[in-house]
């Protein structure tokens, strides 16, 4: 792959027709400085949670003028799920191919050789930068900073408060990671991911970057200053599900303003391509009986294979290459065109390994007379550890037609509420879309990240101790997944984590029910209560068990520990590690795993 300058590069776009009454006239468009890439996504926003879509009780006037600045496509679409979003956006795959299609579980975590978005931006001279939600991985080879990005401010898995986050955080005043660093900050989460990626342009301002900028919000614990939600108290259960919801909403909005101002004040706007995106269909701006909220006409929400669960929002503005001025494509388009198109546009050829499933727009972006071929888009979800099935759960696309599970047929365009099943009167669409689907499902199933989980590397250089939680854990059990369930106590069986020892060595294996952030005993409960958020309750261990590679190792509990340790020497391989406790001679998921290489031997 070839490798840019870091100032400005030279090159030539293609042409671009436009067009003046019956007349056509070329224009070419040349030294043009190497485009800056922003990427806004926020979370659980769905298709009809603003303004500009029609909604007429959200107040987002920022992202409305920038859709009236921008070319919209109108028939963009993600997973259902925020992981698998994320994957397929930053891979160019789809999730049933990066092996990413679950929010927990093992299924959240991108596999070390995937090629992504920020990696090949860095290879090409770019620096890059993500702040807020990244949901691919906690661990080596899968954070940030081993995919790509130089500098990366994030809060650990799918939500702030989570249990894999940092103790006591929740948006306000929080401790997230700088660079894999716990680091202290003042005021708001999405306040202060806006605000760290301003000044990442700033320092970075005469380079190229790459920012990947998605929100944690408004995704639950639907937390907000009063001063955004109090205006939309008197529309809940009148108009709208939830005042906190639209507040964050409104609150990202005014920091997508902020962004957009510091872009001119630094005189970047003209060369900077900015998007605006949503991760799948709205949770809480629309009521599942859809009686509250706003959906642009169509049914569905978040996890639904319903048009709203991912059709989403998505704005595109470049205007120093003609990229902008309101204007609609209308084309099928989805998250896995997302790498190669960007890579058209700024002039990158991708890796000669590169396997991607999406399409390259870039010269429909740049002249609107150039037409996307017709294609099929797939969307398979399961929130499992085992892969999605071909056709239960699926939704298949092409064109005006949605085949939902293999057998229910609508047509889009005249049915967006999907209330007319025709496959009947259609034998020919149906017909085609499943043999496109087996077509693409037989190709799936024979790649290792199907096959195969991600294994989280352990006594690599590249991270001293891999951190191992029981809402990532595999099992049979429904997940564990907020801080405030592991401070009541609630038990799953789920104990089981992929890790691949990469070194010969002794190594550690620390098991704990409170983070080491937050100082406690097995069986008690922490002096330390954050924010005064928990209800802490004691839990009863007697034991806990250990196995991997074929061996198990047990130990009693005293009343005074805060942890339990096992010293065992490895030898490089992939293995499964299971960390139980035993609780009335009941084995259930150890809370928190650490593993620590102590001695290289």
């Amino acid at each position: 792959m070839g490798f840019f300058s870091r100032g400005i590069f030279y090159f030539l776009l293609l042409s671009i027709l436009s067009c003046t009454g019956s007349q056509k006239k070329e224009r070419v468009i040349a030294k043009i400085e190497h485009p800056n890439v922003i990427l806004v996504m926020t979370d659980d926003q769905g298709i009809g949670d603003l303004g500009a879509h029609g909604n007429p009780w959200i107040q987002t006037p920022n992202i409305d003028a920038f859709y009236n600045e921008s070319l919209r496509l109108t028939d963009f679409h993600v997973s259902p799920l925020c992981t698998p979003t994320r994957s397929a956006l930053m891979t160019g795959q789809y999730p049933i191919n990066n092996g990413v299609w679950a929010t927990f579980k093992g299924r959240d975590m991108l596999h070390g050789n995937s090629i992504i978005i920020p990696e090949v931006f860095h290879e090409n001279g770019y620096v890059t930068g993500l702040f807020g939600k990244w949901h691919l991985g906690n661990n080596y080879p899968s954070r940030p900073t081993d995919k790509g990005f130089d500098v990366a401010v994030h809060h650990n898995s799918g939500g702030v408060g989570e249990l894999s986050d940092y103790w006591g955080n929740n948006y306000f005043n929080d401790i997230y990671l700088v660079n894999n660093e716990p680091k202290q900050f003042e005021g708001y989460c999405t306040d202060i991911w806006f605000d760290e990626a301003i000044k990442f342009i700033e320092d970075q301002k005469d380079k190229p970057f790459f920012i990947y900028l998605p929100t944690n919000a408004p995704h639950h614990p639907l937390y907000v200053s009063e001063r955004y939600s109090k205006p939309y108290d008197s529309l809940v259960e009148k108009h709208i599900p939830s005042a906190e919801f639209y507040g964050m909403i409104t609150n990202i909005d005014d920091n997508f303003g902020k962004l957009d101002k510091a872009l001119k004040e630094l005189g970047l706007y003209e060369n900077t391509i900015l998007i605006f995106c949503t991760d799948n269909g709205s949770q809480f701006g629309v009521s599942p009986d859809y009686r509250l909220g706003w959906n642009k006409g169509f049914r569905g929400r978040k996890s639904d294979k319903l048009e709203a669960g991912h059709r989403v929002p998505f704005f595109i503005r470049w205007p120093e290459a003609g990229i902008k001025g309101g204007k609609d494509l209308n084309d099928l388009t989805a998250h896995v065109d997302l790498l190669p198109t960007l890579a058209g546009l700024c002039n990158i050829v991708l890796p000669t390994n590169f396997e991607g499933d999406g399409i390259d727009f870039s010269k429909t972006l740049l002249d609107p007379n150039e037409k996307i071929p017709e294609r099929t888009v797939f969307v398979h979800h399961r929130q499992d550890y085992r892969p999605p099935a071909p056709l239960k759960g699926s939704c298949i696309m092409r064109g005006k037609w949605r085949l939902l599970n293999g057998s229910e047929l609508y047509d889009i365009t005249t049915d967006p509420k999907q209330e007319n099943n025709i496959p009947e009167d259609y034998p020919e669409v149906v017909a085609q879309l499943l043999e496109d689907n087996k077509t693409f499902i037989s190709k799936a199933i024979q790649k290792k990240e199907y096959q195969e989980l991600a294994y989280k590397k352990v006594g690599s250089n590249l991270q001293k101790t891999t951190t191992l939680t029981i809402q990532h854990a595999l099992g049979e059990d429904g997940p564990i997944w907020m801080q405030d369930e592991i401070a009541a106590g609630i038990k799953n069986k789920n104990a089981s984590h992929p890790i691949e020892i990469v070194k010969k060595g002794l190594y550690r294996i620390r098991c704990r029910r409170w983070p080491v952030e937050c100082t406690g005993t097995i069986q008690g409960i922490p002096q330390r209560n954050p924010k005064g958020l928990f209800k802490y309750r004691p839990l009863d261990v007697q034991e806990v068990k250990i196995s991997l590679f074929d061996k198990s190792y047990q130990k009693k509990v005293e009343s005074l520990d805060e942890h339990i340790d096992f010293e065992i020497e490895l030898f490089p391989g992939k293995t499964i590690l299971n960390t139980q406790f035993i609780i009335e001679n009941r084995t259930y998921g150890v809370y928190y795993t650490y593993v620590e290489l102590l001695k290289e031997l």
